[in-house]
């Protein structure tokens, strides 16, 4: 597949032929499972890629094996032509199911990385309230997670992983637990926070118009065993209205193409 991204830009993470095949044991017999199959795929400097696809098709694997946290049954990763070989402070995550440490305050779950690294207080400090500015959570620095909303916490999350200025942030889902209007609220927030915090970011979600809001590009997975079926560059301005025709019609045309992918699979 002809990449459609400007390739002038510089790759910061490449996959290539990955696949991933998981076996388990039923009685006497073992059962192997091929969910991902020859993948190969690029992340660009500071770009916001989204792996959309059919739920439980492979998407969080694929980040998976990304991240470092997973490894294929073959193929490679490389992030700036470093072998990924398992977790690296390089790559940041924030997931659907935010873990804050709830003994400490907002301050402190967004200073624990650079704290842990030895970072100086002063330094840390001053980074960690520009954060938590930028998640407007300004003054709720002495808060503790019991005393703050779903949506809340999901902005310390992205603060928290913001702070240990990863080259690369994977978010799983993360609003996919969050009522209708708080996941809106929550996807103005990243897109406006990654406008102006730059960061190369893959996230993975089933949600079409959450996918289209807020990605540079939408990679649209297969059905297992996954593979990408097509890639579409998304150039409307932002900030993006749900309601506008060009968000409309490319919405509808992403729903065909998945509609075309869950059919092939149920004929399969």
């Amino acid at each position: 597949m002809e990449h459609p991204v400007d390739l002038n830009r510089k790759i910061m993470m490449s996959c290539r032929n990955d696949s991933k095949t998981f076996y388990t044991k039923d009685k006497k017999e073992i059962k192997s499972l091929d969910v991902v199959q020859d993948f190969n795929f690029d992340v660009y400097e500071n770009e916001f890629v989204v792996l959309f696809g059919p739920a439980e098709c492979g998407k969080t694997t694929i980040m998976n094996i990304l991240a470092g946290l997973d490894s294929a049954s073959s193929g490679e990763v490389r992030q700036n032509d470093e072998l990924v070989t398992g977790p690296d402070p390089k790559r940041g995550f924030v997931y659907q199911s935010i873990s804050l440490f709830p003994w400490l305050t907002v301050m402190g779950n967004v200073e624990f990385g650079p704290k842990a690294r030895g970072v100086s207080k002063a330094e840390r400090r001053e980074k960690s309230q520009y954060l938590i500015d930028l998640v407007r959570l300004s003054g709720f620095e002495k808060a503790f997670p019991n005393q703050l909303s779903g949506g809340m916490r999901q902005r310390v999350g992205i603060a928290r992983a913001y702070c240990n200025e990863p080259e690369l942030l994977f978010m799983d889902e993360p609003f996919g637990a969050l009522d209708a209007q708080t996941r809106y609220m929550m996807e103005e927030e990243i897109s406006r926070i990654h406008t102006a915090e730059k960061r190369t970011v893959v996230f993975v979600t089933n949600n079409i118009e959450e996918a289209i809001y807020l990605a540079d590009r939408i990679v649209l997975l297969k059905n297992k065993p996954t593979s990408i079926k097509k890639e579409y560059i998304i150039d409307i301005p932002r900030p993006r209205d749900y309601t506008s025709p060009e968000f409309l019609a490319l919405r509808e045309e992403i729903t065909s193409m998945l509609d075309e992918v869950i059919e092939t699979k149920e004929v399969k």
